[in-house]
């Protein structure tokens, strides 16, 4: 167990839910964070000390899912109003709108940035080409039997997707056709592709699972204390954070599934976590409608996390630090 007490950076702003984050990698001007929120704006923040840069006006509706590309320069967001949309993160308007059947559930770029996939509860995945947004979509794929929650890029030759249907698939782009399943006994409610492309991340039950995004083949598997929202894995695969049901984040060791941390800081349920590009904290998002930043080594001088005069850092006193 840690020595210091974990003190979390608080982002307001955000009027309802937070149900979804994503980070940007790191670039010449730090790393982002955006936040998907059901009062349907979706917020961009310094990564590294959860500052307020902008917020994203233009959904009808709550916003389910969002992504940024690796510099940061674009974002994209999924909402309620049947619509996805693509937007120049640095001056917060609209690039293009992409009307659906129905409610978008989830976003992701591929790996180059020249792609931007979309999942609805059409039971449909969508690939747009960002060189010729006004097209439409390149691709449409009848993926589940019921809602998708997430999509993400595999490999850029694969989608992998997660539903209702308590199922995960794993879509062949040039085929269109399914050539993987993994079936859960419960709703999989997040999916995570890790930074290196290797690790497939998903919270289903009170279970955390691991994947090779090659073979599928289940890697690990942890049980939690809680119904568990959603998973994140470190950078360096080191550890995993996780969240859900009972407002605590937990923290555990991936490789020997030892609970390190369990911190509470929220007053509702934690919707969604991720790990920062450079493993140094990890973002989480509530029902409470704010967005938590939390050190990965509590104590140590990062962001607004400052050290006194004396031995104890600043953070670690008994009031929390709230973001700009």
């Amino acid at each position: 167990m840690t020595s210091f007490k974990q003190v979390p950076l608080t982002c307001g702003g955000h009027t309802r839910p937070v149900v979804h984050l994503d980070f940007s990698d790191v670039t010449k001007d730090g790393y982002f964070l955006i936040s998907a929120c059901k009062d349907g704006k979706p917020m961009l923040r310094q990564g590294e000390t959860g500052d307020w840069i902008g917020t994203f006006e233009g959904h009808k509706g709550a916003v389910w899912g969002v992504a940024l590309t690796q510099n940061g320069n674009l974002a994209a967001s999924g909402a309620a109003d049947f619509s996805a949309k693509l937007w120049d993160a640095r001056f917060g308007e609209v690039l293009q709108t992409f009307d659906h059947e129905h409610i978008v559930k989830s976003v992701n770029f591929n790996a180059e940035d020249t792609l931007l996939l979309t999942a609805s509860n059409e039971k449909l995945i969508r690939v747009f080409d960002l060189n010729k947004p006004e097209v439409g979509a390149l691709e449409k794929l009848s993926a589940h039997t019921s809602s998708i929650r997430h999509a993400v890029f595999l490999h850029n030759s694969r989608i992998v997707s997660v539903s209702d249907d308590l199922t995960l698939r794993v879509w062949d782009r040039n085929s269109g056709q399914e050539v993987q399943k993994v079936e859960f006994s419960s709703t999989p409610n997040s999916l995570e592709l890790s930074r290196d492309g290797a690790v497939l991340t998903v919270a289903h039950g009170t279970n955390v699972s691991f994947y090779s995004s090659d073979t599928m083949r289940l890697m690990r598997e942890v049980a939690v204390p809680t119904r568990c929202y959603s998973a994140s894995l470190a950078p360096s695969r080191a550890t995993f954070v996780c969240g859900g049901e009972d407002l605590k984040v937990y923290k555990f060791d991936y490789n020997t599934g030892t609970e390190l941390e369990s911190n509470k800081g929220h007053f509702g349920p934690v919707h969604c976590v991720r790990w920062s590009p450079d493993g140094e904290l990890y973002a989480t998002g509530s029902e409470d409608g704010t967005v938590r930043l939390w050190q990965a080594v509590p104590g140590r001088v990062y962001g607004l996390w400052k050290r006194s005069s004396d031995a104890a850092p600043l953070a670690n006193g008994f009031k929390e630090v709230a973001a700009n």
